[in-house]
């Protein structure tokens, strides 16, 4: 079978260049103290560990989603966004990143039910009603915040309370984080709706430039969110199975059952090619499904010169 080629790194050196990070799946580049590049590579990522392949087309995937949901929310909360001169990559406003990421969920499902289920009643400060259900909705959505760790280290969850005992949001931000957390969900909620989906969870990221609050990162995407399919939902629920669902859910599914969940001692099991081009299909489908729309790929024969160029032409017509 023939090698479908991937960006899982790039090495680039922009004019005015004062930063590079390399996150899980980003690549940014930050320029002048001001801009920031992301490069949404085909990099994949579960359980904290990034995997050894590549998946061709998922940073156009993910890139594309963001762009198009940063585009329907720009009217509830700006956003960093100012330009998407590439189908893998975004440049925007370099904000002061808040050091928690605010997790919404409308349903037990995931890391809550595996918490519920070990009978805990209290995710981040927030109580959970006795008797409910795995994919069960919940009576209103909850936001469980989690803490924004250093690379390499695991995000850990932390209640509205502690963010506001330790001083790492002050209290008139948190609550404007709220407000936004919860209008941005509705509109996801409503968005998905339309086109025969349930957004059952999501994460949202924020950030502060000039005294103002933007929304940062990618909205909306399959990896930081999870849909389930509206259809025979109910059904399903009523007869205790499991829910379809719309996320890389299935790529944690597929490691646990090769024995991989991230933890010390425990080996990555082989991605093949077939494996990397199956969960390539399954991106796209997301894309699909979630945009409505259908995906045009784009050329994938010479991903990081084509990027570069298009990144080069953007800062020149800056200047």
């Amino acid at each position: 079978m023939a090698t479908h080629q991937a960006l899982t790194a790039t090495n680039f050196n922009f004019p005015g260049q004062t930063n590079y990070y390399k996150g899980k799946v980003r690549d940014v580049y930050t320029i002048e103290d001001e801009l920031l590049i992301m490069i949404v590579s085909d990099r994949i990522s579960a359980f904290d560990v990034v995997l050894p392949k590549g998946i061709p087309y998922k940073g156009q995937v993910l890139n594309q989603i963001a762009e198009k949901f940063l585009n329907a929310t720009a009217d509830i909360v700006p956003n960093w966004k100012i330009s998407t001169p590439d189908p893998m990559v975004t440049i925007g406003h370099k904000c002061e990143a808040f050091p928690v990421e605010m997790i919404i969920r409308g349903y037990l499902t995931g890391s809550s039910w595996r918490t519920y289920k070990d009978g805990k009643r209290e995710i981040c400060g927030v109580r959970i009603p006795d008797g409910m259900k795995e994919h069960e909705r919940f009576p209103q959505p909850i936001i469980t915040p989690t803490t924004k760790a250093e690379q390499g280290l695991h995000d850990e969850d932390i209640s509205k309370d502690e963010i506001l005992a330790t001083g790492l949001v002050t209290k008139e931000d948190y609550e404007l984080l709220e407000k936004y957390t919860y209008q941005l969900f509705e509109r996801g909620t409503q968005i998905a709706n339309e086109k025969g989906l349930i957004l059952v969870d999501t994460k949202y990221e924020f950030g502060k430039k000039d005294g103002k609050i933007y929304l940062i990162d990618e909205i909306h995407t399959p990896d930081s969110s999870r849909y389930f399919y509206l259809e025979g939902y109910e059904e399903r629920q009523a007869k205790g199975k499991n829910q379809k669902q719309l996320s890389k859910e299935f790529v944690r599914e597929w490691l646990m059952e090769n024995g991989f969940q991230g933890k010390t001692g425990q080996t990555l099991p082989e991605i093949t090619e077939e494996y990397a081009l199956s969960v390539s299909e399954r991106y796209i489908e997301l894309y699909e499904n979630i945009i409505g729309e259908k995906f045009i790929k784009a050329d994938a024969s010479e991903v990081a010169g084509r990027i570069e160029k298009i990144i080069r032409n953007f800062l020149a017509e800056q200047k």
